[in-house]
């Protein structure tokens, strides 16, 4: 006992670095110590990941929620092609206790881009194609979990999607949720732009200010953008903080992506090999849609909007949601949010979805006690 004494106390009495000497961890190390943490253990829970055939492809998907009375979420990313999967391990920490998530890299994103021939997708990668991906895999979940109606979350680019499956599909959603919503995408990016431009200038950043006038005048009827001038403005509008507020780009939630569990190393270092490839096909597009004309929604609709979004024009959107007939609306402000409310204040994201989304599954009979 005395020698197992004095070699404890010798122990506690060096220096971390002996007693303990550093472990050097790998991404796929903490990949997989988060991937413990976060198991689902719960009799009812489900946790299933899985590539379904939508649209003729492969496109991965993950479902996980502690118990499968509760309704289905089904969220879809933005970009095009920007994946949100990486970062739901961290963001998203809390959701699965009142919601089946499904988490969905769409037609040239993410693990379904790895999963699939990209010369074989190319062509395929319209507008109505990703509409009618939505379709499917809205209906591909309703039978495989045995449920009527489904949420669906939309944010950004997945916020076209999703409004046009709440128009085409209303009796199939619990209720359609906005979040980064589009509602007019030239006059967004030609506030976004104007916007920025005024940031730089009281800045005094004489850089930002010509790279902005360089592509002047920006999204006029007369002059469309080309891809590089919209990512000229996405350049210095992310340094402004209109995609994240407060910050000059978006690294943190790089980082966060980066230890994703659910990419192996591989797919981690190649997982962004799609937005190029989608942005290149669907930006334009999706750039010149405008929903302003619709002012009916057969669901209720719910918008989640960052009040520093210039990314996809908040004031806009809510501008635009206040038109809108719907059996039951709710718009929310995340004051301290710009593009990812999500991911800058998570806990009132989370209250937020809790106090207004699932109670309208709870008196339709669709939530776990």
């Amino acid at each position: 006992m005395h020698a197992w004494a004095a070699a404890v106390a010798l122990a506690l009495a060096l220096p971390a670095t002996q007693a303990n000497p550093p472990t050097t961890l790998t991404r796929k190390d903490v990949a997989q110590r988060i991937e413990e943490a976060r198991r689902i253990l719960t009799p009812d829970g489900i946790e299933r990941h899985e590539s379904p055939v939508i649209g003729g492809i492969k496109q991965w998907v993950s479902i996980r929620g502690s118990d499968r009375r509760n309704p289905v979420l089904l969220y879809l990313h933005g970009g095009p092609g920007d994946v949100e999967m990486p970062m739901s391990w961290w963001n998203e920490r809390g959701w699965s206790e009142y919601f089946t998530v499904v988490q969905w890299d769409q037609r040239g994103s993410g693990k379904t881009y790895l999963l699939n021939d990209p010369a074989q997708v190319a062509p395929t990668l319209t507008l109505p194609r990703m509409v009618a991906d939505t379709e499917e895999m809205a209906a591909w979940l309703r039978r495989e979990l045995g449920k009527t109606k489904i949420f669906v979350l939309g944010h950004s680019f997945g916020s076209y999607l999703g409004f046009e499956l709440a128009q085409r599909h209303p009796d199939w959603l619990h209720a359609y949720i906005g979040v980064g919503q589009l509602s007019n995408g030239m006059e967004s990016e030609r506030l976004g732009w104007k916007l920025t431009r005024d940031a730089a200038v009281r800045a005094g950043n004489a850089e930002a200010v010509r790279e902005l006038d360089a592509i002047a005048p920006y999204c006029t009827p007369t002059r469309p953008p080309a891809l590089h001038d919209v990512f000229v403005q996405r350049k210095w509008l992310k340094f402004y903080g209109g995609a994240i507020a407060y910050r000059h780009d978006e690294s943190a939630a790089s980082i966060v992506a980066n230890l994703s569990p659910d990419y192996t190393d591989d797919e981690s270092a190649h997982v962004w090999d799609g937005n190029g490839f989608s942005e290149e096909r669907l930006l334009m597009p999706v750039l010149n849609i405008d929903l302003t004309d619709a002012h009916a929604l057969g669901c209720p609709f719910l918008l989640f909007a960052g009040r520093h979004d210039l990314n996809v024009n908040s004031e806009l959107a809510v501008a635009w949601f206040k038109t809108v007939a719907a059996p039951e609306k709710q718009a929310v402000w995340f004051e301290h949010s710009a593009h990812l409310p999500m991911f800058e204040e998570p806990g009132k994201f989370l209250v937020s979805l809790v106090r207004y989304a699932r109670p309208i599954a709870e008196r339709a009979g669709d939530a776990a006690p």
